[in-house]
């Protein structure tokens, strides 16, 4: 008897990064299936739209079939436990991440006892990636090549572009 392993990635993805897409290959790596959850973020101001970011998570996991991509709005837990996910990827760039995330699997261990919080590191030349950083670096006109697939980069520049007072991001492309 083969059991499927439902894995939830759940994140904002404003927008998402080299970091993320590696997480996201460890994740197939040791899941049967992974949707990736695209946050509405009605408590972050994005800058890009929630149909803008679900299309740029698409175009990065195109390469695995058993990957899906879903927006929620709400608790992440009622969205882990509607899909019958098993696990919730959670990403950790450094030791200031693992304060909060070990936290927030602590309370949602409490939420859904029977969903594990699996922590994944990207590879070390995305240690540091954050799309905190990424936009604003973005939006001042700085390169960004070096941290997102050539579509997000694109986008990055549109949006740049069409900000007042915001630099054209930068990039090799």
């Amino acid at each position: 008897m083969s059991i499927d392993v439902l894995a939830v990635y759940p994140g904002t993805f404003d927008p998402i990064t080299l970091g993320h897409e590696d997480v996201i290959r460890r994740a197939c790596q040791l899941f049967d299936r992974v949707i990736v959850g695209v946050a509405a973020g009605h408590h972050k101001k994005t800058l890009f739209s929630l149909p803008e970011r679900i299309e740029m998570v698409r175009e990065a996991v195109q390469a695995y079939p058993q990957v899906s991509v879903e927006s929620f709005d709400g608790l992440v837990r009622d969205f882990v436990v509607a899909r019958g996910g098993k696990a919730m990827v959670r990403g950790l760039r450094a030791v200031t991440d693992f304060d909060y995330e070990f936290q927030l699997a602590g309370m949602n261990r409490a939420l859904m006892p029977d969903v594990e919080t699996v922590f994944l590191t990207p590879g070390d030349r995305f240690q540091f990636i954050s799309s905190t950083f990424v936009r604003e670096i973005a939006l001042l006109g700085g390169e960004v090549d070096k941290f997102v697939s050539s579509h997000v980069l694109l986008r990055l520049k549109a949006k740049a572009h069409a900000l007042p007072g915001a630099a054209p991001a930068s990039g090799n492309s």
